[in-house]
């Protein structure tokens, strides 16, 4: 689990840095940071989705389209990639494919995000106590469940479900 005091970068419209704070004052001034989104897919294209935390900062207990999170200060979209899928669903060793990036914002948070997808057909394990369950869904039944009969996160229904 991050962190309060984790130091995260501030960064602009264009992503450039302007500031470096806590974890703690970004979440509570809702301040624009770096973000990474991993979806996992299995060899016959379902996704995994999974269910966040309870105790997640932002929209704990429901559910998610791709392994994630806010990178730290300095680190890259790449490097933030390989480590938030081994923290949160024990994945590694596998081939990253950059899909795109975009900006979301709501009342919740402000992001700067860069998408990615693997492909696994192994195990996963909730290594760092982030994901309270996981299953494997069809695309169909992911868009229908983004369609309100899943309490899916926004960040990823924006960002990541057109992108599949």
């Amino acid at each position: 689990m991050a962190s309060a005091d984790e130091l995260v970068d501030v960064v602009d419209e264009h992503d450039v840095v302007t500031a470096v704070v806590t974890r703690s004052e970004m979440r509570s001034q809702r301040l624009r940071h770096r973000t990474v989104f991993i979806a996992v897919t299995n060899p016959s294209g379902d996704v995994l989705v999974h269910r966040r935390a309870d105790h997640k900062d932002v929209w704990p207990g429901r559910w998610d389209l791709a392994a994630g999170g806010v990178l730290a200060s300095g680190e890259t979209y790449d490097g933030g990639a390989v480590r938030e899928l081994a923290e949160e669903l024990g994945i590694g060793d596998v081939a990253f494919e950059r899909l795109g990036s975009g900006a979301y914002e709501d009342a919740d948070v402000a992001e700067i995000a860069t998408v990615y997808r693997v492909r696994w057909d192994g195990p996963v394990r909730f290594a760092d106590g982030e994901v309270a369950e996981a299953r494997w869904m069809t695309l169909e039944e992911v868009q229908r469940g983004a369609a309100g009969s899943l309490d899916l996160v926004p960040d990823s229904v924006s960002l990541v479900l057109p992108l599949l």
